[in-house]
């Protein structure tokens, strides 16, 4: 791909506050094009990708990673875990307030810990489930006391668990604090509009606000790949997230467009509803033998090529097989239609049986739906394509409104993150309501393991387990591609997809 340009200082600099000035026309409302709308702005609440794309340039967090996945200051400077890994003391920022003036402190982070660990509504509890309790030990430090030595706390902080949000707004607004978001980040929530846009307006007083280009930032939910991509051919956009695998070499030959790529941490994948209410109380979640079929049906490295032209990479577990993550016991699998049709004559369906499977609104996962469903035919599974805008999947598959759903996962920096909080029981976003105590004993060992090697082996029992339940059925890893205007400058690729703006300037 041309013009992958390497701007890791340029990020760095940005992250760690080195003041650098924006070189570029600041009077500029700098447009992106996300492939569906986000769900509500509330980093308790919130699931979705695209509003952690949003978050990116609204809310701060205690740590920020750097593109090789190092854990590099934010709004938490320094840090200290305790010899026996029971407390982590962190140093903060100075200077820096809320979009509301409210103060950042260390009361603002016990706060914001007490609301993820508590509310209700909160999808941040399992992330988080390892602090007992918090001390302010000064106006500008805090220490954190945990339960036992947790590996993954400090990736947790580099997500939404970390993100800070003005307390005196979410006191007052309470579960409604997302109509309003109110953050500490470079831009400020403006307006909102549900599927048609999302507006942030430069924060003057950011902390960093020298690295900060524009005067504001739109963000735009344009579902259909290809409409995106004419968006930006034609100026409408000046930037969008997800440039469909089949329009790179279009995009590769304009002039005016370059093209950014980096491989995400995360998957996609089918999940199952096995117990998440009386809609999981059907053959596809009640029988893992028909799960197991429908994974036979499908060939992986032929999606790839079919559908991704090769750009991404075929998987059947939450890392990916170039991941020191991913357990080799438990290769790809090759597909097999006989064995397919013997397991579902063994459950009962030698006739075959109908899977209906929701589907986001949006060009690529229906493509790729399409082929699986030909794939499956032949197995003797009859898939029903229900398509639905991307919010609304979430909100049915959150209820246990659904049989299966195409899904994925953006990935997290730690293994933890792709694989704890949708397998164990009560995990934050276990949509399946799948569980298995032998799975949730493994994955707990996992976080508070004292070497990678006994982190692997916890994680290598779990998928000895998760293999024959297959709550989940992985289908492939995607690679983040963006594609942008020629007179952007300084966007830097990360392994998350997001699109962090400290940095990039804009040229006549």
């Amino acid at each position: 791909m041309k013009n992958l340009k390497p701007t890791l200082m340029a990020a760095l600099l940005g992250a760690t506050a080195i003041g650098m000035a924006a070189t570029g026309v600041s009077a500029k409302d700098l447009r992106i094009g996300l492939q569906s709308d986000a769900d509500v702005l509330d980093p308790d609440q919130s699931r979705t990708f695209v509003g952690r794309i949003v978050y990116a340039s609204m809310c701060d967090k205690l740590v920020d990673i750097t593109p090789e996945l190092e854990i590099i200051p934010q709004l938490a400077t320094a840090w200290q875990v305790s010899e026996d890994g029971m407390t982590v003391t962190m140093q903060l920022r100075e200077g820096v307030v809320f979009h509301d003036g409210t103060p950042f402190n260390a009361e603002a982070v016990a706060a914001n810990i007490e609301r993820s660990k508590t509310m209700d509504e909160s999808r941040r509890k399992s992330e988080l489930s390892s602090i007992t309790s918090t001390e302010v030990t000064g106006e500008y430090e805090i220490k954190l006391n945990l339960k036992g030595p947790d590996a993954t706390l400090m990736a947790q902080l580099a997500d939404r668990a970390g993100m800070m949000i003005s307390p005196t707004a979410a006191a007052a607004a309470g579960a409604d604090f997302g109509l309003n978001p109110v953050c500490s980040g470079p831009f400020s929530f403006e307006e909102r509009v549900a599927q048609d846009k999302i507006v942030l307006k430069q924060f003057p007083d950011y902390w960093n606000a020298d690295a900060i280009a524009f005067d504001s930032v739109t963000f735009l939910p344009i579902p259909d790949t290809t409409v995106r991509l004419a968006n930006l051919q034609s100026g409408d956009i000046d930037m969008l997230e997800r440039l469909a695998a089949t329009d790179l070499a279009q995009a590769n030959a304009n002039n005016d467009i370059e093209v950014a790529s980096a491989v995400s941490l995360g998957y996609q994948g089918i999940t199952f509803n096995v117990n998440n209410g009386p809609k999981g109380d059907n053959p596809w979640g009640n029988d893992q033998r028909l799960r197991q079929a429908f994974s036979y049906a499908i060939d992986r490295e032929a999606i790839n090529q079919v559908v991704f032209e090769g750009a991404f990479a075929a998987g059947n577990q939450p890392y990916p097989p170039t991941s020191p993550w991913y357990d080799t016991d438990h290769p790809v699998p090759a597909r097999d239609v006989a064995k397919a049709k013997a397991l579902l004559a063994e459950a009962g369906y030698p006739d075959g049986l109908d899977l209906e499977v929701q589907v986001p609104n949006t060009t690529v996962p229906l493509q790729l739906m399409q082929v699986v469903q030909a794939m499956a035919a032949e197995a003797g599974i009859n898939v029903k394509i229900t398509s639905k805008e991307f919010a609304t999947l979430l909100a049915d598959q959150s209820a246990g409104d659904y049989t299966a759903s195409q899904i994925g996962w953006s990935g997290r920096v730690d293994p933890d993150g792709n694989i704890h909080q949708f397998m164990t029981t009560d995990g934050g976003i276990n949509d399946s309501h799948f569980s298995n105590p032998a799975v949730d004993e493994a994955l707990n060992a996992a976080r508070v393991a004292a070497s990678t090697e006994d982190r692997k082996a916890a994680y290598d029992t779990a998928r000895d387990i998760l293999v024959e339940e297959s709550p989940i059925v992985y289908l492939y890893h995607q690679t983040w591609i963006w594609a942008h205007s020629s007179q952007l400058d300084g966007f830097t690729p990360y392994p998350d997809g997001m699109i962090r703006l400290e940095g990039v300037t804009w040229t006549e």
